[in-house]
C-alpha cells in the first residue's frame, strides 16, 4: 500500500481540519523525551508519528528534552537520544531545545500565578499532600496554606530559589480545585526544592519546575500547534490547558493523545529497563536483548525495519498489545532483501576429503536477488568444517526428515561439490571428532551424476581458510507474553535462555571484514551482525530464518 492509499488517522484528520479552517497556518510538532534513560521501541512509534505528521503537512518537528528532573537525567542519555533519532533517519527543525532553556521564563510565570492568587507556597510534606489530595472517589481537602497571602508566597518562593529552604520543606502549588473529579487538578505541584546539580545549568537552580507545569509552556514558547502525546497523558490534558489559559503564553498549542506501542514478551517502562541494567539482568542499555533503539541497533535491526513496523501500526485512540511476531516480520523482510549471504559453522565438525588434494576458490553471489551486492570468494580445501547437527550415523533416517549428511550417503556442499561420508573417526571418549569423506568430481555447479541422490544442501567452510569467531544467540528476554502482569515481579519471567554464547565457531574469511552492525544472513542459520562493542570477531544473532520460538 502506498502512503497515498492509506486511510488518514484521526490526528491527520484533525490537522487537516485545522489547516482548512485557518485555526493553524503551519504545522509544528515535537518529540520531547525526558533524558532519564535510553529510547525504546515505544518511543520509535512516537518519533514516527510526530516527525511523520510534520513531513505529511510540510511542517516542522522539534527535538526537545524535558529535562526538569535533574536527579534522574544526564548528558549520557541526551547524547544517546540524539544518536537514536538521527539513526532512525529523522531531522528536527532548528536547534535542539531543552526545557532548561526556559527555566527563567517558567519562574516568572510561576510568580505571575502567585500574583493572580492562582498559586501558593505549601508546607505540607509529600505524605501529607497525599492525605489531603483525596482519592479517585473522594474529594480532597484544602491545604492549610492555601489562603496564604500572595506577597508571602512570593517571598517564600524567592527563598526557595535562593537555597534558603530545606529540600522537601515547601512546594509551590497551583490553586485550582481540590474537589475536582480529575485528581491532576487538585492543586498540583509547580515547583519543588531539589539541591541537585543539573546536567546543563549546574548549581544555578535550587528549585525545579514539575513536568506538568513546564510541558505546555514549552510547546507554547516553541509555537507547537499540535502536541501529540500517548494516552497516559490524557488525564493531564485539562491541566495542560489550564496553564495555557492562565498564563500570558505566546501561542495556544492543543494536546492530542494516541495509543502507545506495547509489545508482548517485552517491557517498555524506562524505570524497569533501568532496573534490568542496574540489577545485572542485562549487560547495559544497549544489550541486544533490550527493546531499546540502541539495543536493537546492536542486534542488527535496521532503522528501515523499525520505521516500516511503526508505520504499519494504527494511530488510534486506544492502547493495545502488538504481537512480537509482527515486528519480527518486518525485521526478516528487511534482512531478507538486504543482507548479503555468508557461511559460518557454529559447531564445527572436521571433514577430511580423502580423494581431494588441491585448493580451489569458488565465487558465490553475495545475494541471490541482488546483483548490486556483488560476489565473494570462498576457499575450498581438502579439509572443511560442517556443523555437527548436519551429520548422522543413523542410516534409517528418512530423506524427508533429515536432508543432511548420513554415513554412506551423499550431500551437496553449498556452492561446491557433492560429497559422500565414508568413515567416522572418534576420540578416546567415543565422541565423533572427524568424518572421512570423498568428493564426487565435476559436481560444482552441475547436476548429480546418475545414481547419486544427495539428501540435501548444507553449508561449510574451509578448515585452513576460515576464521575463529564467537556467536551470541540472542532470544526474547522474557518467556511470558505479558511479563508485567499478574503476581510477582516482571523479573520472575526472564527467559533463562535469552543468551547462548558459542565459542569456537568457524566463519568464511570474507566475514573478517564485516563492519559493526552490518547484517548478514548466515546460510541456514539466520541473520547476524558483527557486535559493535567487541574487539574480537563476535557476531550477534538478529533473528532466525523463521519463528521457532516457544515460550
Amino acid at each position: 500500500m502506498n502512503d497515498s492509499d492509506k486511510p488518514i488517522n484521526f490526528i491527520q484528520q484533525i490537522i487537516s481540519n485545522d489547516l482548512a479552517s485557518g485555526k493553524a497556518s503551519k504545522v509544528v510538532t515535537r518529540f520531547p523525551p525526558e533524558p532519564n534513560g535510553y529510547l525504546h521501541i515505544g518511543h520509535a512509534k512516537s518519533i514516527c508519528v510526530n516527525f511523520g505528521l510534520a513531513e505529511t503537512f510540510s511542517g516542522h518537528c522539534n527535538l526537545r528534552f524535558d529535562d526538569t528532573n535533574p536527579e534522574k537525567e544526564s548528558d549520557e542519555f541526551v547524547q544517546s537520544i540524539i544518536e537514536d533519532v538521527k539513526w532512525l533517519g529523522f531531522n528536527w527543525s532548528g536547534d535542539i531545545r531543552y526545557a532548561s532553556d526556559y527555566f527563567d521564563q517558567f519562574y516568572q510565570w510561576a510568580c505571575d500565578l502567585i500574583d493572580q492568587d492562582k498559586a501558593y507556597v505549601c508546607e505540607l510534606n509529600a505524605e501529607q499532600m497525599r492525605e489531603y489530595r483525596g482519592t479517585l472517589t473522594e474529594a480532597g481537602q484544602d491545604s492549610p496554606f492555601r489562603t496564604r497571602p500572595a506577597v508571602e508566597s512570593r517571598a517564600l518562593l524567592e527563598q526557595m530559589k535562593a537555597g534558603e529552604i530545606a529540600e522537601g520543606a515547601m512546594t509551590l502549588r497551583a490553586k485550582i480545585d481540590m474537589a475536582s473529579p480529575n485528581i491532576n487538578m487538585r492543586d498540583p505541584v509547580l515547583y519543588r526544592i531539589k539541591r541537585i546539580a543539573h546536567h546543563r545549568t549546574g548549581d544555578k537552580w535550587n528549585i525545579y519546575p514539575a513536568y506538568d507545569f513546564a510541558h505546555g509552556q514549552e510547546d507554547a514558547i516553541e509555537g507547537v500547534t499540535h502536541s501529540i502525546c500517548t494516552l497516559e497523558f490524557a488525564a493531564n490534558r485539562p491541566l495542560y490547558n489550564w496553564f495555557i489559559e492562565n498564563l500570558d503564553v505566546p501561542s495556544k498549542p492543543q494536546q492530542y493523545e494516541f495509543g502507545r506501542l506495547n509489545l508482548n514478551y517485552s517491557i517498555t517502562s524506562k524505570r524497569k529497563l533501568k532496573q534490568l541494567v542496574d540489577e545485572g539482568y542485562v549487560d547495559a542499555w544497549n544489550d541486544p536483548r533490550m527493546p531499546t533503539i540502541s539495543g536493537l541497533r546492536r542486534r542488527g535491526v535496521s532503522p528501515t525495519a523499525i520505521r516500516n513496523f511503526c508505520e504499519s501500526l494504527a494511530v488510534a485512540k486506544t492502547d493495545g498489545v502488538v504481537d512480537m511476531a509482527q515486528f519480527d516480520y518486518f525485521i526478516r523482510d528487511d534482512l531478507n532483501n538486504n543482507a548479503p549471504r555468508a557461511m559460518c559453522v557454529l559447531k564445527p565438525l572436521l571433514v577430511t576429503l580423502t580423494n581431494y588434494d588441491k585448493s580451489e576458490v569458488f565465487t558465490a553471489s553475495a545475494h541471490p536477488q541482488r546483483d548490486d551486492l556483488g560476489s565473494r570468494s570462498i576457499a575450498f580445501d581438502s579439509q572443511i568444517y560442517i556443523d555437527q547437527s548436519d551429520f548422522s550415523e543413523d542410516t534409517s533416517l528418512s530423506r524427508k526428515k533429515f536432508k543432511r549428511l548420513v554415513l554412506g550417503e551423499y550431500v551437496r556442499l553449498r556452492g561446491a561439490y557433492i560429497i559422500r561420508a565414508d568413515e567416522v573417526i572418534r576420540n578416546s571418549d567415543g565422541e565423533i571428532q572427524e568424518i572421512k569423506a570423498s568428493v564426487v568430481e565435476n559436481t560444482v555447479g552441475a547436476d548429480a551424476p546418475e545414481g547419486i541422490r544427495p539428501r540435501g544442501v548444507i553449508h561449510w567452510v574451509s578448515a585452513p581458510n576460515s576464521l575463529d569467531c564467537t556467536v551470541n544467540l540472542y532470544d526474547r528476554l522474557f518467556n511470558q507474553p505479558l511479563p508485567d502482569s499478574g503476581e510477582g515481579s516482571f523479573t520472575d519471567h526472564i527467559n533463562p535462555d535469552s543468551l547462548k554464547v558459542i565459542v569456537g565457531c568457524k566463519a568464511e574469511v570474507s566475514l573478517g571484514q564485516a563492519m559493526a552492525s552490518k547484517p548478514y544472513q548466515f546460510e541456514r542459520e539466520g541473520y547476524f551482525c558483527r557486535d559493535s562493542q567487541s574487539v574480537s570477531l563476535v557476531f550477534n544473532r538478529t533473528i532466525g530464518l523463521r519463528d521457532n520460538w516457544k515460550a
